[in-house]
């Protein structure tokens, strides 16, 4: 038997724009065989998939064009699904032709899926339509470069120059003779040109120019590969058109030390705001090491007036235990809760329980201020939180005639496997902006840290005071911090900070 070969186009790079059946594909596959110009972010959809990656630049090729067809060839045949993930779209000079045929040739089953190509994805983040009323009517795309042997053999250039609009592929390095070529060809030297490097994703650059100066361009900036060439009066309206690089974050390099399964949400809106986001946790959350204290406080919960939770961990593991205990929110009944803050509320409120208490600051001197209001003395509290933790809320309770226990629901550790990701990010001084959104964050920051030295361009960005005195505390001074400390108030701090850089 043999298995089935997916041809997935990945798309242009942004990892949004792949399909919704590449994804669908990406899901299933046993196996995923992916190119150079194929994000690798796309390869969490696969998250128990083999991955092997083929990719071809330049002269320096992983595996051969013959090598990659016998690879697939062998994969099907131990009856696997397999994912050839190709950059753009597979049948648009991405040699997916050959590797159809060569599936076919071997009674191999596939399937196409058809990816958003560079051609097209390219000069619209450049903010270039490639048509455009009134303008041109005709559009062309042609190969930079067809083969390693020959170079433009099949390429009409009489017939090119008339087009209105022409998109290359791989066109940098043959720059010079395209350009030679088109002129030759009747093409107007002052005919406008764009060329757009590492289309769709945020470190994107584009130059403009004419044929007549585009080359000499090239060499003044060391402008390199990979990149689309855009040809065409079209270009101009860059000018009116540009966006993607008038997003407030564009170019920003930000560190995202949050843990994993916490990180999707600030992640994705700093990548909305055109932000390049590495997600380098430096805290991951674990149950606690014994479950006693809770199960004590859980057993006899209608005891207590008032639950305190501070964090959405504190949520997502006090009521997991609940579960694990057969027992359900109805143990509940007649207890006041206290969340610290609303991303706190809205985890709660998810389980189907209104929250009574929320300060107007998300820190733990608020909520004593609130419950104050509700009166402390004589009532008794359960506080669901980290091992390590402020004792504001515990002691200032003791101090105002409440009783209160304290469990332990979660701790947070340092994941070593961080520091080398770390270590590459700041050797690479690739990183502008680090967010912290809790003391832990800071802590397990500076300590996986170790000898690793930081560029001086790199700014720090806290979610709230407490999370800044951490930060001083290590000597340095936060470059921003949240009005409102929550996720949206650290984005806005963030926002305004590289308004006044």
């Amino acid at each position: 038997m043999s298995g089935k070969v997916f041809l997935v186009g990945a798309g242009p790079g942004d990892p949004e724009l792949i399909t919704l059946k590449g994804k669908k594909y990406l899901e299933i596959a046993d196996v995923v065989i992916y190119d150079y110009l194929a994000n690798p972010e796309l390869l969490k959809f696969s998250p128990k998939a083999e991955k092997i990656y083929v990719g071809k630049k330049s002269a320096n090729h992983t595996l051969d064009q013959e090598k990659i067809n016998e690879l697939l060839i062998k994969k099907a045949r131990e009856n696997k699904v397999i994912v050839r993930l190709k950059g753009g779209d597979p049948f648009i000079f991405g040699r997916g032709g050959e590797e159809a045929l060569a599936l076919k040739k071997e009674g191999i089953e596939f399937e196409i899926v058809p990816g958003i190509t560079s051609g097209l994805a390219g000069p619209l983040y450049a903010g270039i339509p490639i048509t455009m009323r009134g303008i041109n009517s005709t559009i062309a795309f042609a190969t930079g470069h067809e083969t390693d042997e020959k170079e433009f053999s099949l390429i009409d250039w009489d017939s090119l120059s008339k087009m209105g609009t022409i998109i290359f592929y791989m066109g940098v390095k043959n720059l010079p003779i395209i350009v030679e070529n088109l002129v030759n060809a009747g093409k107007s030297k002052d005919t406008p040109i764009a060329l757009i490097r590492w289309a769709t994703y945020p470190n994107q650059e584009v130059l403009t120019g004419s044929l007549d100066n585009i080359v000499q361009k090239v060499r003044e900036t060391g402008f390199k590969a990979p990149a689309i060439i855009v040809i065409g009066e079209v270009v101009h309206l860059r000018e009116d058109l540009m966006w993607f690089e008038k997003k407030p974050l564009f170019g920003k390099t930000i560190l995202v030390t949050r843990t994993k399964e916490q990180s999707g949400k600030l992640s994705s809106k700093l990548k909305d705001l055109g932000a390049n986001v590495l997600e380098i946790p430096t805290i991951e959350i674990v149950p606690p090491e014994s479950w006693e204290e809770v199960d004590r406080s859980i057993n006899d919960i209608e005891n207590y007036d008032l639950l305190i939770l501070t964090s959405v961990n504190g949520v997502k593991y006090f009521f997991g235990r609940l579960r694990e205990l057969k027992k359900d929110i109805r143990i509940l009944k007649g207890i006041k809760i206290c969340a610290i803050g609303p991303a706190t509320r809205d985890a709660i409120e998810e389980k189907g329980l209104i929250v009574d208490i929320m300060p107007d600051e998300y820190v733990a001197e608020s909520v004593i201020d609130r419950l104050r209001e509700q009166g402390i003395a004589g009532k008794k509290f359960l506080l669901a939180r980290a091992k390590v933790a402020r004792d504001v809320i515990p002691e200032s309770i003791k101090s105002l005639g409440g009783h209160i226990d304290v469990v332990t629901v979660y701790e947070t550790i340092k994941p070593e496997s961080s520091k080398n990701a770390l270590r590459e990010a700041f050797e690479r001084d690739i990183v502008d902006i680090i967010t912290f959104t809790s003391s832990s964050t800071v802590n397990n920051f500076f300590n996986l840290l170790g000898d690793i030295k930081l560029s001086k361009k790199v700014k720090f960005a806290s979610i709230g005071p407490v999370t800044s005195k951490t930060l001083r505390d290590y000597g340095i001074e936060p470059s921003c911090e949240a009005k409102v400390y929550n996720i949206e108030g650290l984005i806005n701090a963030i926002i305004d900070m590289v308004k006044k850089d």
